[in-house]
């Protein structure tokens, strides 16, 4: 009984009391719809402010946390109705966890894992909107009530036709590609205010931000992606991919394999031992050095949404969603692994020649701005690359979690980083730093100890 338990599909995901029954039944997708959901958003949020002012006033009991528990909710109910890029962002915010008050980061960690999904009779409509028929008369079985929804699309459990395969198939939300661009013409003079910054500075990295979230919307490109860098990586042990149906699948809808597994919070609650989190964090180390360093294209959105562990076979990951994936020039390849090589924290010209190539450094900065810097990176570089330095590194170790934490407030204590607020260094590393983020974070939950060289 329990060996074919394991090969059920996994239950939807409860993202907090109530919101595994809640259905949407439309998205606001013209910019006007959009402006309005945020500013109703906006003025709620006020009112909790003057809320809590208020109480606090004649002494009433009102916490900062029950402050920010309010608005998170707020926020996070807006972003899961909006979906597309604002909900996309909510979940990079959330493998910052210490960019965050606590309730905002708990509420936004959601979006890794399930929002409201769309009502069934706007799934029925996409799929007669893109192949004139119901999903009923496509496969065997359809399940209409989404197993998984989040930012671009949500996930329907489905068996084809002849040989009844279990399938997943990917819906995506009306309307998200043309919200993409609005909602960055909507959201960034007031970040350009709030933050200071002149909109040709940024220019470059918010293009790079909006043209990768464009490509998530592409289902042909992440069909292509996704068969192409599953087929390089077969060699790789403990790893799964999904194999695509293209016959099943249209501009909105993508159908795919469905994988067993769990998402990583599920799995840690089963208590797996030492050995398999090692052979899975192996396994995800082994996955991203073979793409930066042989494909040079990274799946480069790995939040522990996008993966499925098992304990079989001493631990296997199922690989999910190739919608973004990051194309790496061959010359910002070349600085990466420069910039994480043993050699060039040994030798300070090196390194200034380096950050000088990549942008970090310019000709116009003062001397004591490019010292300042260069030791500021010398430090990132030392406690973030020391896995590439050692030939076995243990990710569990607890004072090598609290070092990465600390080292983002101990560079706060410089003033003048304070007060920095110019982007520096090439937009193309926008994403590659957000892979390797999401990476480390997967394998400090896991607590692997793998082999790095």
């Amino acid at each position: 009984m329990a060996e074919s338990m394991d090969n059920l599909p996994p239950t939807p995901l409860v993202a907090g009391e109530g919101t595994a029954s809640r259905q949407l039944d439309s998205l606001p997708t013209t910019k006007v719809a959009r402006a309005a959901r945020f500013a109703k958003s906006g003025l709620k949020v006020g009112a909790n402010y003057v809320k809590h002012y208020a109480r606090r006033s004649v002494g009433a009991a009102s916490t900062e946390a029950d402050l920010h528990a309010a608005n998170a909710a707020e926020l996070y109910g807006t972003l899961s109705e909006m979906k597309g890029s604002v909900l996309k962002v909510a979940q990079m915010l959330a493998l910052e966890k210490k960019l965050l008050p606590p309730a905002y980061a708990d509420q936004f960690a959601q979006a890794q894992y399930q929002t409201p999904p769309l009502s069934g009779p706007l799934i029925l409509k996409t799929f007669r909107d893109a192949f004139g028929q119901s999903p009923s008369t496509l496969f065997a079985e359809f399940d209409v009530n989404a197993r998984q929804a989040a930012s671009i699309g949500q996930v329907h459990y489905a068996l084809s036709k002849a040989e009844k395969r279990p399938l997943a198939v990917k819906v995506q939300y009306p309307g998200v590609a043309d919200s993409i661009r609005s909602d960055i013409r909507l959201v960034k003079p007031i970040a350009l205010r709030v933050l200071g910054l002149d909109e040709a500075q940024v220019r470059p990295y918010l293009e790079e931000v909006e043209m990768r979230l464009l490509e998530e919307t592409d289902y042909a490109l992440e069909l292509r992606r996704g068969t192409e860098i599953a087929a390089s990586c077969t060699h790789l042990p403990h790893l799964e991919f999904a194999h695509y149906y293209p016959e099943l699948s249209a501009a909105r809808i993508l159908t795919m394999d469905w994988l067993p597994g769990q998402h990583l919070k599920e799995f840690l609650a089963t208590n797996p031992g030492p050995e398999v989190r090692n052979q899975l964090g192996q396994a995800l180390w082994d996955f991203y050095m073979f793409q930066l360093n042989m494909l040079r294209r990274v799946h480069a959105d790995p939040h522990p949404g996008n993966f499925l562990l098992r304990a079989e076979n001493g631990g296997t990951v199922g690989v999910l969603d190739f919608g973004c994936v990051k194309e790496i020039p061959a010359d910002v390849q070349r600085l990466f692994n420069a910039l994480l090589a043993p050699e060039t924290l040994a030798d300070e010209a090196r390194l200034t020649a380096l950050l000088d190539e990549t942008g970090i450094l310019r000709p116009t900065d003062s001397a004591d701005r490019r010292a300042l810097y260069a030791r500021t990176l010398r430090a990132s570089l030392e406690l973030v690359g020391r896995p590439f330095r050692q030939v076995t590194f243990d990710f569990g170790d607890p004072a090598y979690m609290a070092s990465l934490y600390a080292l983002g407030d101990d560079l706060m204590q410089e003033p003048e980083l304070r007060q920095q607020r110019e982007p520096r260094g090439s937009e193309h590393f926008i994403y590659l730093n957000r892979t390797y983020v999401g990476l480390y974070a997967l394998l400090m939950e896991l607590g692997a100890h793998i082999r790095t060289q």
